[in-house]
């Protein structure tokens, strides 16, 4: 995730030692030492701070299970001992709070840990002492908790073959676009990504007359930031291993295809599809991509494109362009090190691979000044990609640098994290760059890189391009000079140039804040850029030490958020930058928001209620709640003459699940039929 700005390396980094957990256990493994008292208090810390995200049952929550087959494979590794857990559960326990209970509570609650995943106490309770945790290491399972399982597959072929029954849509029509508004063709519309529909049957006159016209029940535990796409009627949609067809104008579920992972899986979240020629292409959990007949449902293929055992898991919405298919690994805070990449979209083969963290000689490497025993990665790709068609120049929007925190162990400016990246599509060649957040230490991730726009800017006609991210700032770049028009502020800024420090630095936006993964609608009749945006603040900490652990997260720190939180849609000229206005909400926005040519902006709230503004004025022209907190897709079509709105609502992420949470569903909004003649 990701920014950091002005290059600055203070005397406070320069004790940083950095230790790496990667070599081989020791082979003594010392039995685990707790009481059944311990472990009775550690139960009831549980309860009071971490059952609402891992579950009652340490296995039944929103966030990854702390018991059984899965959690003790993980952490039952040779390279992973109980004082590595420890140090997790102190940095990320409870959420985004992390370091915050008192040491007695954590030992307590590892020792609840160890009981529920069978170990047997004893006469001595588990004490603080790292070279003895260090020794210890949980039992694996006696036999193989998923079986003797082959290898996985670089490459599956579908039953049916790997060729589509559907058509469509063609490449010509992806290019034009649907200018007449009857279909929403990629995750951002189109490929400029301007999130702007030219449908008016719905007006800031006539919008407070929407009602719910259907409603899908995804019947789905996972998260749920998807951004639906729709083509001839039909919506295609995801969660983490679901691919969904329905129609859009009744909500009747069409096909379901299922993916189980074949290979290790981080089971985060899945942000949508792409659509091209017959095919529904996705990526999965477990590092492939997969091709789907749009007609049926069957697989086509599945080719394998990352590592999860490494980090590498595909969350975004792919983007297809011609006979490619661009896409691009996240988690950067595993240290992984990004790259986006074009596959075929008839066999998933792949074309080219771009290195957003340098290989060792190539152009940028120079910028990573870190010593050699320093694990580094980050320039995760997981937020939606844009196409220039003209000039066939794909917008990447490249993520933070690893480890998170301490900037001064990496050295230089990590190109190319927090960066725009403008790459020849069809070679992967770099064209040019802009790295918004150079030294990052915030983990403030540039998450946006749309929608490229024309406007007149002193006078003249410019090509533009709208960048947004964590940092909380909306810029605006010149496509054609790549020089800077505006930067404005889209949520709360303050100290964001000061260290973080080992006695900590508050500073906003936090973790959490600026712009996530849904960025920025332009409408071109108002000449207005739309941006949603979190306002929320935290302190962060440096770590005394420094610590990588494969598959944790490698933040070099840990952070505390702010118990208050908003969140704020700004409106701001597409030419100077000059706000508008601005809609306040009580909690942060996470969900799209949507442009229309009947004078409307369309957003959902965390709270769950889909809204409709007023696009000149931020006036509230109506409001719904869907039951469920909106962090995915705001999308309009029409199905036989009538315009259609929906939005994906219900359970976006643990980060919210505290404050708003629902059932991932889909609400379908109209005007009464009355209404539309």
């Amino acid at each position: 995730m990701t920014m950091a700005v002005f290059g600055r390396i203070g005397v406070v980094f320069g004790a940083i030692a950095v230790a790496s957990t990667i070599a081989p256990a020791q082979a003594s493994n010392p039995s685990v030492a707790f009481t059944h008292a311990q472990a009775d208090a550690g139960s009831q810390v549980y309860v009071r701070s971490c059952a609402s995200c891992h579950g009652p049952r340490l296995d039944d929550g929103v966030a990854l299970p702390l018991a059984g087959p899965a959690f003790l494979q993980k952490w039952s590794a040779p390279d992973r001992s109980l004082d590595d857990l420890w140090f997790v559960m102190r940095n990320t326990m409870p959420k985004n709070a992390g370091g915050t209970l008192p040491p007695s509570d954590y030992l307590a609650v590892l020792a609840y840990i160890l009981e529920r995943n069978g170990h047997a106490g004893g006469d001595a309770d588990l004490v603080a002492d790292r070279t003895e945790l260090a020794r210890m290491r949980l039992t694996a399972p006696a036999r193989p908790v998923v079986g003797q399982r082959p290898p996985a597959p670089d490459f599956v072929r579908g039953a049916g073959g790997i060729v589509p029954h559907a058509f469509g849509p063609a490449h010509a029509a992806l290019v034009a676009g649907s200018p007449d508004g009857r279909d929403w063709l990629t995750h951002t519309r189109d490929y400029a990504g301007t999130r702007y529909s030219p449908l008016k049957q719905v007006t800031s006159a006539n919008a407070g007359q929407l009602r719910p016209a259907c409603i899908f029940q995804v019947a789905d535990a996972s998260n749920f930031q998807t951004g639906p796409v729709v083509h001839a009627g039909v919506m295609y949609f995801t969660t983490l291993r679901s691919t969904i067809a329905i129609d859009a104008a009744t909500c009747r579920q069409k096909w379901r295809h299922t993916w189980q992972p074949i290979a290790p899986d981080i089971p985060h979240v899945n942000r949508g599809v792409t659509i091209t020629n017959g095919r529904v292409i996705r990526g999965t959990s477990d590092g492939y991509l997969l091709a789907i007949d749009s007609d049926t449902g069957a697989l086509l293929w599945a080719r394998r494109i990352g590592d999860a055992s490494k980090g590498e898991t595909i969350t975004m919405a792919p983007l297809a362009y011609d006979s490619l298919v661009f896409v691009g690994p996240a988690i950067g805070e595993f240290a992984i090190r990004g790259w986006v990449a074009a596959f075929r979209i008839d066999n998933g083969e792949r074309v080219w691979r771009f290195n957003i963290v340098p290989a060792p000689g190539e152009p940028g490497s120079e910028t990573w000044k870190q010593a050699s025993d320093v694990p580094l990665g980050g320039g995760a790709v997981w937020t939606p990609l844009a196409i220039d068609v003209a000039s066939e120049l794909l917008f990447v929007s490249a993520a933070n640098p690893a480890p998170d925190f301490p900037e001064a162990i990496r050295g230089g400016i990590n190109l190319y994290t927090n960066s725009l990246l403008a790459i020849h599509l069809r070679t992967g060649k770099l064209a040019w760059y802009d790295q918004m957040v150079p030294n990052d230490d915030h983990d403030w991730d540039l998450t946006a890189v749309s929608p490229l726009y024309r406007a007149k800017v002193g006078g003249t006609m410019r090509n533009l391009v709208a960048t947004a991210g964590k940092d909380g700032m909306l810029r605006v770049v010149d496509r054609d000079s790549r020089k800077r028009i505006f930067e404005t502020a889209v949520t709360t800024i303050a100290n964001a140039d000061a260290p973080v420090t080992k006695t900590g630095s508050h500073a906003c936006p936090g973790v959490l804040g600026g712009v996530q993964w849904n960025g920025p609608a332009f409408h071109p009749g108002a000449n207005v850029l739309v941006v949603p945006a979190v306002d929320w603040c935290a302190t962060y900490f440096l770590d005394e030490t420094v610590r990588f652990i494969p598959g944790q997260n490698y933040l070099g720190g840990r952070v505390v958020t702010d118990t208050a939180w908003r969140g704020w849609i700004t409106a701001v000229d597409a030419s100077t930058g000059k706000v508008r206005w601005r809609h306040a909400s009580p909690a942060p926005v996470i969900g799209a928001v949507t442009a229309t040519a009947g004078g409307l902006l369309l957003g959902g709230e965390l709270n769950g209620d889909f809204i409709a503004l007023d696009v000149a004025t931020g006036a509230e022209r109506y409001r719904f709640n869907t039951g469920g907190a909106i962090g995915g897709g705001v999308v309009t079509y029409d199905v036989g003459g009538t315009q259609y709105i929906a939005v994906a609502s219900g359970r976006p992420s643990p980060y919210w699940a505290k404050a708003y949470l629902g059932t991932p569903t889909i609400v379908v909004f109209s005007l009464p039929r009355r209404a539309t003649k």
